[in-house]
Formats: structure tokens, C-alpha cells, sequence
């Protein structure tokens, strides 16, 4: 009985892994009210999924870095959608269009509040991040972390989504990166 109640548990928290096939998805954007499907992105050379939040410190620590990814990797081909799954009356749908309005980033900020994209992808922290190769469909390149010190983006020795984006890039396999640290979603 207990190896059947472990499995099941283990089951449950399984992120998705390298090489697996991720089905679309349609979330609003909180900046222009307008629906936005991972479909939309197919001509792109990988697309960045960061679950991130409003007001996680760990997701606040990352703004900057989040920032700079957007910066280098637009221009190359890479999309990035953040999506906020939190349910506190902090992460509103109103309070995330403020965020990315002072935020001042280009790019899409989905609310999924019902939690199903969050569960599609079994992430369970902010930030916590996919890449994603297209491939007439897509499929996850790299999950993890985005590099291995949330809170001093000085003291970074191993930047996992940056490194793995480039092998993307290049066609070349994935590096297996940290586990994500940062705040838990908690179910709606």
C-alpha cells in the first residue's frame, strides 16, 4: 500500500521532461486583454515559459535578469510568455497588468487562474521556467531553473536557461540545470 500511495505521489509532482510533448494552451494577457495560444508562437525558434508572480520575492529577485534574457534572446528568434498562476488578491489579474505596465517589459503576461496551465506543466514554484522547442508541435528542451543563485544576480556561476537557450540555438542536446527556488503556487 505504501509504494502504491508513494507512486501516485510522485506521479503528482512530475514536471515535464526533456523531450516531451507539450499540448497548446489559450490565456488572457493581462496587458491587452486579448487571448494568446502557444500555437501562435510555431515560428519561433524556442519559447520561454516563466511562471513567475507579482509579489514573490524570488520572482522579484529575477525581474532584472528576466529583463536582460528578453533583451538578448528576442532578436534570435525566442518568444517568452509569463504566466502567473497565484490566486492570492495580490496576483488579480488587475494587479498583474499594473505589474507589467511598471514592469515595462514587451511581452505577454498570462493570467491562468484556473490553474490548468500550471498543472499541464506540473510546475509548483516562482520562478520556475520551461523552454520549449517547436517542432510542428512543441516539446520541453529545458525545465528548471533559470541559474543557480536566486538572490544575488552577482554571484551567478551557471546560468541554465541562458546556456541552454544558446545549445537550442546551436541544435545542439540540453544541459540538465538546478531545481527551481522560489515560492510555491498554492492550488486554487
Amino acid at each position: 500500500m505504501r509504494n502504491i500511495i508513494f507512486i501516485s505521489l510522485m506521479v503528482s509532482v512530475t514536471t515535464f521532461a526533456m523531450g516531451q510533448k507539450v499540448d497548446n494552451f489559450t490565456l488572457t494577457d493581462v496587458k491587452t486583454n486579448k487571448q494568446v495560444s502557444l500555437n501562435d508562437y510555431k515560428s519561433s525558434k524556442g519559447i520561454v515559459v516563466v511562471f513567475t508572480s507579482n509579489v514573490c520575492p524570488y520572482s522579484v529577485y529575477y525581474e532584472g535578469r528576466i529583463t536582460q534574457l528578453i533583451a538578448e534572446f528576442k532578436s534570435k528568434g525566442i518568444q517568452f510568455l509569463l504566466i502567473n498562476s497565484h490566486t492570492e488578491a495580490k496576483e488579480s489579474e488587475a494587479e498583474m497588468a499594473n505589474k507589467i505596465s511598471a514592469w515595462g517589459l514587451n511581452v505577454p503576461y498570462l493570467a491562468d487562474k484556473d490553474q490548468k496551465v500550471l498543472t499541464m506543466f506540473g510546475a509548483r514554484k516562482s520562478p520556475e521556467v520551461f523552454l520549449l522547442k517547436p517542432n510542428g508541435s512543441f516539446s520541453v528542451f529545458y525545465s528548471g531553473a533559470i541559474d543557480n543563485n536566486p538572490q544575488v544576480a552577482s554571484d551567478v556561476k551557471e546560468q541554465y536557461l541562458k546556456e541552454n537557450i544558446n545549445l537550442l540555438l546551436q541544435g545542439k542536446p540540453a544541459k540538465p540545470g538546478g531545481r527551481p527556488i522560489g515560492c510555491m503556487v498554492k492550488k486554487g
